[in-house]
């Protein structure tokens, strides 16, 4: 086997005599092993395929016999096949022999029994008669002593390939291999010069069949592809005649005529016209001795019509044109396509469509007709006019189309629009006699908060301006309407128009509920409500009962949106009128917690740490038992973060540090000093700088001559 995948991965031909394998499944090994891989074809000057050439280039497709299948009745036995002799009954024996290349088998002490040629049937009665020596009665009711002769393992025949076939050469094959499977081997007809149609095997010198493979690939007829036998010879002819069929059939390719055929068979080896093809006529492209012409072939004489080699049969396609349409659209009941026959006059196709709806416009309906260049026109006509009999009906041509308009198709989509305190504002549909409680119920009716006895309509103003002033151009209207949706009489008789706009205000007065948080050291930590919008931080801190005797005020942390504002409480209690008693809004927090007896140091310190607070330490003696700060550390920016948020820094003077006092939760923060490599110059713009100040001393030095 690894023999056999060197040999196809090389670019040699085909080996001519490989080793004779046998057995059912070293002979399908062996017709594994020759075929070989698809080749690309020499290239053909036609676009279109060659009919039947796909059947060997593709890969999915094999013909590979079957080699598990009943031995065929008609096969004839040969050297190397295999044979088994099954004796059972009241004696059992089992003989596997294979059959000599004088063609004979050997039993036990029998002679030599020749079975070359025989078929399995023959054989089997040829051995079974010599057996009935060593078994008395072998297969008679009172012997009680049965035998059966089946085939074990095939032979291997040898099959030379010639003529026009992409790959010539002998293979070995299975010996039930046929005339399929020889060609698949070698490839298949040459696409470029192979005839399909003309495929011969000869035997002992002699032709004994020759297949026609359009047979094959048009009606699955496989009389002519006969099993082959040892030195069998296939002959693939050069082909006689072949013309391109293109165009509107079922299946475009390039196909081979024998002798006789008309124009009418070759049509059906494509499958026939396609549904959209042009039948009238076929145009036919044919080569002279000189020059190319072209041909016209009527529909009648494709019967008769016998193609010649090198024809381009063209079939073309139908128009894309009606002969007999007309069309109607619009406000009719069934617009769409009919026949110019039944449909002569204007008044026949509306009635044909089923009439004119009722938002018809009959004032002008508009016909779009073609002159006898193509150049569109339109013919209006006055449908009122026509439908009464007052003026004379209008004959229609082909291609015509009848546009009737409706109402609404002229005056645009008509919307209202409501918005304000109700529960599904926005746009609707105007309808007529649309009234606002009307409306209102279309919106889901008046929100908690809706102030009914104040609705006020905005409606554009077309040609009444008479009441306005010049620069109004909006009409107001007010209405009051109670919970019921109920209106004075007067207003209720108001109807709206297109376009109007309704607005439904809310209570001046209303508003959802708005809370605030305080939790931490007060007697009631908790939610509450903002009670309304000149509460402030004071208020809320009386309404949760006050601060608790262990409550830090220093510490406590006040949080708007997210972020934490500064803010002095302890200064705020003492004095209420100061700034920093801020107003609530909503969704505010305050946390006053216990006293923090912990300071964090952390940053350029040599241990960052958490220790105890002692009232006697200052910063520096924290920042001593850090360790100190680092080499990174910039020391003149230290600063100090307060429990409550806020943040003091290092101050200097005169060489002097004043550092920040301690506090109880305290956060001490070493800064990094910024790298000196940031801010140095690269040696180009030390150059630059050299450059200019130069050039700036030669100036001065000019200016200073000269004045003297």
């Amino acid at each position: 086997m690894r023999e056999r995948i060197a040999e196809l991965n090389s670019p040699a031909r085909p080996p001519s005599g490989p080793p004779v394998q046998t057995g059912r499944e070293q002979g399908n090994q062996a017709e594994l092993s020759v075929r070989p891989a698809p080749e690309k074809s020499e290239a053909v000057e036609s676009e279109l395929p060659i009919f039947g050439a796909s059947l060997f280039s593709n890969p999915s497709l094999t013909f590979e016999p079957n080699l598990r299948i009943p031995t065929p009745r008609n096969y004839q036995i040969g050297p190397e096949d295999e044979l088994i002799v099954d004796v059972y009954g009241n004696a059992q024996q089992n003989y596997r022999v294979k059959v000599s290349p004088e063609g004979a088998i050997r039993l036990e002490n029998l002679s030599p029994i020749y079975v070359n040629g025989l078929t399995v049937e023959q054989a089997e009665q040829r051995i079974i008669s010599r057996l009935q020596q060593l078994y008395a009665g072998l297969n008679t009711r009172s012997g009680g002593v049965y035998a059966t002769v089946t085939l074990g393992s095939i032979r291997s025949i040898k099959v030379t390939l010639i003529g026009q076939v992409l790959r010539p050469g002998t293979y070995t094959l299975s010996s039930l291999a046929t005339v399929f499977n020889a060609l698949y081997a070698a490839g298949g007809p040459h696409p470029g010069r192979g005839s399909f149609r003309d495929i011969r095997v000869y035997r002992n010198n002699q032709l004994i069949r020759t297949l026609d493979m359009y047979d094959f690939l048009l009606r699955a007829d496989q009389k002519d592809n006969i099993r082959l036998q040892d030195q069998d010879v296939l002959f693939v002819n050069h082909y006689q005649t072949r013309i391109e069929l293109a165009g509107e059939v079922k299946q475009p390719a390039v196909y081979e005529v024998q002798k006789g055929e008309p124009l009418k068979q070759v049509l059906a080896f494509a499958g026939g016209f396609t549904d959209k093809a042009y039948t009238s006529s076929i145009t036919l492209r044919r080569q002279t001795p000189r020059e190319l012409e072209v041909l016209t072939v009527a529909a009648a004489e494709i019967a008769g019509f016998m193609p010649q080699k090198g024809d381009r049969y063209t079939v073309g396609a139908i128009l894309d044109r009606y002969e007999n349409r007309v069309t109607i659209q619009g406000a009719v009941f069934r617009p769409g396509i009919f026949a110019l026959e039944k449909n002569r006059t204007l008044s026949q196709l509306i009635k044909s469509a089923e009439g004119l709806r009722e938002d018809a416009f009959l004032n002008r309906a508009t016909l779009r007709r073609l002159r006898d260049n193509l150049d569109p026109e339109l013919v209006a006509v006055d449908l009122g006019r026509l439908m009464r009999g007052q003026a004379p009906d209008i004959s229609l041509q082909r291609e015509d189309v009848l546009t009737i308009a409706s109402y609404g198709d002229l005056r645009g989509q008509r919307k209202v629009h409501i918005e304000g305190a109700v529960n599904r504002p926005g746009t609707y549909d105007f309808v007529d006699s649309l009234s606002i409680a009307n409306l209102i119920v279309l919106a889901g009716g008046f929100t908690d908060g809706a102030l009914a006895s104040r609705i006020e309509i905005a409606r554009r103003v077309r040609s009444d301006t008479a009441d306005l002033p010049r620069s109004q151009n909006v009409r107001l209207f007010q209405f009051e309407l109670n919970d019921q949706l109920r209106l004075t009489e007067a207003e209720a008789r108001f109807s709206l128009q297109p376009f109007d706009q309704v607005y439904v205000r809310t209570s001046p007065r209303y508003e959802p509920q708005k809370r605030v948080i305080i939790s931490g050291e007060v007697r009631y930590p908790g939610s509450y409500p903002i009670r309304d919008k000149l509460e402030r931080i004071t208020d809320l801190i009386a309404r949760a009962g006050g601060l608790r005797p262990e409550a830090y005020l220093k510490a406590t942390r006040f949080m708007r949106r997210g972020e934490l504002i500064s803010v002095d409480i302890k200064e705020i209690l003492a004095r209420p009128s100061d700034t920093g008693n801020l107003l609530l809004l909503p969704n505010d927090s305050i946390h006053i917690p216990r006293q923090v007896e912990l300071v964090r140091v952390k940053g350029e310190v040599l241990n960052a740490s958490v220790v105890d607070y002692n009232p006697v330490k200052t910063v520096k003696s924290y920042l001593n038992e850090a360790g100190g700060f680092t080499t990174k550390a910039m020391r003149r920016k230290l600063y100090v973060v307060y429990a409550n948020g806020k943040v003091q820094r290092t101050k200097s003077f005169l060489g002097l540090r004043f550092y920040p006092d301690a506090e109880p939760g305290m956060e001490v923060i070493a800064p990094a000093r910024v790298p000196r490599g940031d801010s140095k110059l690269t040696p180009a713009e030390r150059v630059a700088v050299a450059t200019g100040l130069t050039s700036l001393a030669a100036v001065v030095l000019t200016v200073v001559r000269l004045f003297q």
